[in-house]
Order: structure tokens, then sequence, then C-alpha cells
């Protein structure tokens, strides 16, 4: 852990169906502070981005967001944030906060938070990065996910040490002990498939 100075978060840019949500990135983005942990978010002031970064800054923590022109105005900028990069394209965004994170932590959200899920996830077993990667499924939100990826293993498109690149866990409580037992990514995930 002490190697982790900044984790990116993915999250909804709506707050979702349920309050249990908006308080577990609440909770995250007290944690963050505990831990003097710099939040990298995408930027918006609305839905779980809004409730994780103002936690975060509430606390006195550091906070960057990243976000597109065209989101600016959709998402509403957070502009009370430490740092706001603007950047060109979703895809500008999303390589930014790559580049400033030592861990990521994907909390609900909807497609977008999906896609930058994969996204980190599928970096991983390509080898660009060997960071941690923790999916927190608050109130089962991901419990889809969790059998996805099963069956993928299972349909035989990746190794069974692919599930092993990320950690799933319930609660709050359970991010910062699952980022610091991560493993290495074993090589077999991205070799067995060549």
């Amino acid at each position: 852990m002490e190697n982790i100075k900044a984790i990116a978060v993915y999250c909804g840019s709506k707050p979702g169906a349920s309050p249990i949500y908006a308080a577990a990135a609440r909770e995250l983005g007290r944690q963050m502070t505990e831990h003097n942990i710099r939040l990298v978010f995408g930027g918006g002031r609305i839905g779980l981005m809004g409730e994780v970064a103002d936690q975060v800054l509430t606390n006195g923590g550091q906070v960057t967001g990243v976000i597109p022109h065209f989101l600016n105005d959709l998402e509403v900028a957070h502009n009370d944030v430490t740092e706001l990069i603007t950047v060109e394209s979703m895809h500008e965004r999303k390589h930014v906060m790559f580049s400033r994170s030592d861990a990521f932590v994907i909390l609900p959200g909807g497609l977008g938070t999906l896609d930058e899920c994969m996204e980190i996830i599928t970096w991983k077993q390509l080898q660009v990065h060997s960071r941690p990667i923790i999916i927190l499924d608050v109130e089962g939100y991901w419990k889809s996910l969790r059998v996805l990826f099963q069956d993928i293993v299972d349909g035989g498109f990746a190794h069974p040490k692919a599930l092993e690149m990320f950690s799933i866990v319930e609660n709050v409580d359970d991010v910062f002990t699952a980022i610091a037992a991560a493993p290495e990514p074993d090589p077999v995930v991205l070799e067995s498939h060549l």
C-alpha cells in the first residue's frame, strides 16, 4: 500500500436506484483520505462521481478530475477539485486517468463505467500494466459481471488465471486490503492465447 498514492475510481454519473451506492462512494472517499490517497476520477460533480469527490475534498484530500470538453456541460464539471484536466476525447480521458493512477476501483455505474472496467482489465491481460483492480460489488450490483467473467473462462476465451487479475469485494472496508494483497498478473493469462 505504500506505493499507492493515487486511485482511479470509475463510477456512475448518476446516483443509481439505491442510496447504498452513494453511501459506498462517500465511504470510499473518506477511507481514501485516511490512507492519504489522491482520487483520480471522471471530473463530474453529479452522481457517484460527485459523491466520492466531495467526500475526499471534505476530508482534506486531493482530487484530480479528468473530463472531455463535450461532457463538461452534461456531467457538470466539478470545479472545486484540486486539479481539473479538460481533454478532447473519451480515449484521452481514460489515458490520463490511467497514467495518473496506481490502482483502480470500480463502483456501480452505467455503460461508461463498464467500458472503463473492461478496458483496464484488458490492459492488464495484455501486460500494459500490473496495477491492482478492485470491483466494489455494492449490494450485488456486479453479480452479472461475476457470471460473465466465469462464462468467458468456461467458454475457453480466457485462462482461469484471468480471474486473478482483479478482485471483487462487497464492502468498502475490504478495498484497501484487496489492493495490498493484489498479486502480479500471471504471464500465462496472455501467453496461453497467443
